[in-house]
């Protein structure tokens, strides 16, 4: 089996409930994607309400990977620059997949759908690269690597897990060109 991916869903009740869901068992199961466990779904969806605000706004679009049920099993956001000088390149973010689906590659296939989506989707034209960043001390660092994503820059210490568990802010570029 495989994900199907689709960019730009329709948004409504069961696909926020599944991203809701996706992220608490997610950020459960240790992913470093904004919050340490445990938490709650209702504790992250103040953040998954910024992503839709953006979308809404235009600056945001999200990828999602369903699995063979139908079920949210994946998820990428696109966040588009701003500042006139950097409007050649996107951000990657809250990049998931279920911990269920873990060791089956699908990973992989979300990455390579994120490059795919941002070199042919409408509204990607003339972007140029992917950046993300990523928690030190996860290794995620080398599955983005294995993705062909190049570390670019570190800022030591920059993310706070815990009192004494300060991580690496890692940089991560994908050009596209």
């Amino acid at each position: 089996m495989t994900l199907t991916f689709e960019a730009d869903p329709a948004v409504d009740t069961a696909l926020t409930d599944g991203i809701l869901a996706l992220w608490a068992d997610v950020s459960n199961a240790g992913g470093a994607v904004g919050f340490v466990p445990p938490v709650t779904a209702e504790e992250i969806r103040p953040a998954l309400r910024t992503h839709l605000a953006a979308m809404v706004q235009g600056t945001t679009r999200l990828l999602v990977g369903r699995d063979e049920d139908g079920e949210v099993a994946a998820t990428a956001f696109f966040t588009f620059n701003t500042h006139r000088l950097m409007t050649h390149w996107v951000w990657l973010y809250t990049v998931m997949v279920h911990p269920r689906h873990q060791g089956k590659g699908y990973g992989l296939d979300l990455m390579a759908a994120a490059e795919r989506t941002a070199r042919t989707a409408p509204g990607f034209e003339g972007i140029e690269a992917i950046r993300l960043t990523c928690r030190g001390g996860t290794g995620v660092d080398s599955f983005y690597a294995r993705a062909g994503y190049k570390e670019v820059g570190r800022v030591p210490g920059a993310i706070r897990v815990a009192p004494g568990d300060d991580r690496d802010d890692i940089v991560m570029l994908l050009p596209l060109t």
